[in-house]
């Protein structure tokens, strides 16, 4: 079982920078894929972007690429995304995923985690 634990939302100031944190719990070699997801009110979650914990391989949505970094610490099970350059459309709930995928074509779909934290929100204004 894996327990996912995220912190780190908050409010900010367009332009602003934002770390959020993701404490991965449990058994995680059977973990190929980690992933932030993103919902903004009354909206569908966006995938924003993933992390192969083996391999260091990432993806990242193109509405974040150049201003979001995704990361991880293996010696702290964490996995992070740093935000910078923070919109008003970034303003949404953000959860960390993490699963086994079949492919890392599917890092956006959200149906293929087979976890999910409980989310932290993000307010840019």
């Amino acid at each position: 079982h894996v327990q996912l634990v995220e912190s780190g939302g908050g409010s900010v100031q367009p332009g602003g920078p934002l770390t959020l944190s993701c404490v991965v719990n449990g058994t995680t070699t059977s973990l190929n894929c980690m992933g932030w997801f993103r919902q903004p009110t009354g909206k569908d979650y966006e995938g924003v972007a993933s992390l192969d914990p083996f391999h260091g391989a990432t993806n990242y949505a193109d509405f974040v690429k150049g201003r979001f970094t995704i990361s991880q610490d293996q010696t702290k099970n964490t996995v992070y995304l740093q935000m910078n350059s923070l919109k008003p459309e970034d303003t949404a709930m953000y959860y960390c995923a993490a699963g086994w995928l079949g492919g890392s074509w599917y890092w956006s779909t959200p149906s293929k985690y087979n976890y999910w934290g409980q989310g932290t929100q993000v307010t840019v204004s």
